[in-house]
């Protein structure tokens, strides 16, 4: 990760939430059916085995307070890491890079990864896909939709609540596109605004 990205994610962990509650600089944006499917995402991690889950680049951990089981929190951000261990508590919370996870070679049933995946470029998609199957069996991505509206990949200009701007890489995914380059996988959400794949 870049030193811009760190600034960013590190500045944005306060208002981060807001992404999924549609508020702050969300509050006007026309987004029919996001609050039932954020729901659903709920839905989907509360219905998940009790489990060793691992949730990489975990934010805030907004979603990861809905997986049970033991569950290890992830993130490369320092401000995120500090409103997931208010959430969470600091027990399972770890700061550290995705490409290279501190723990040993199958520690976990399954990593949960909620929108980080569709920012990663190139071939740093097949490192992190290789380090979540180095330590763990199973893999839950949940990501952005694609829409006709908008293009499948851009550089994105994002605007803080401290009026910083911010270019940050974006994809969006069919199911089908995210099955497969999971090298296969169940459809657990098909959505206008999400997609969840479980590989």
């Amino acid at each position: 990760m870049t030193e811009s990205e760190r600034t960013y994610y590190n500045q944005r962990a306060l208002e981060y939430d807001d992404f999924y509650l549609g508020t702050g600089l969300f509050a006007q944006r026309a987004r029919p059916g996001w609050h039932e499917e954020v729901e659903k995402l709920r839905w989907i991690l509360r219905s998940l085995p009790a489990a060793r889950v691992v949730d990489v680049a975990c934010g805030t951990g907004f979603l990861t307070r809905y997986v049970r089981g033991r569950v290890t929190a992830v993130d490369q951000s320092w401000a995120m890491l500090q409103v997931a261990r208010e959430r969470l508590g600091s027990g399972g919370v770890v700061q550290a890079d995705a490409f290279r996870l501190p723990f040993c070679a199958g520690a976990f049933d399954c990593v949960v990864s909620g929108h980080f995946y569709g920012h990663l470029q190139g071939s740093s998609r097949d490192g992190f896909l290789a380090e979540a199957r180095r330590v763990a069996r199973q893999i839950l991505i949940i990501d952005a939709a694609w829409r006709n509206e908008v293009p499948p990949e851009s550089m994105q200009d994002r605007v803080l609540n401290d009026g910083s701007r911010h270019s940050v890489y974006k994809r969006y995914f069919t199911p089908e596109q995210l099955v497969s380059e999971l090298g296969g996988g169940a459809v657990l959400h098909r959505g206008t605004w999400f997609v969840a794949v479980l590989a």
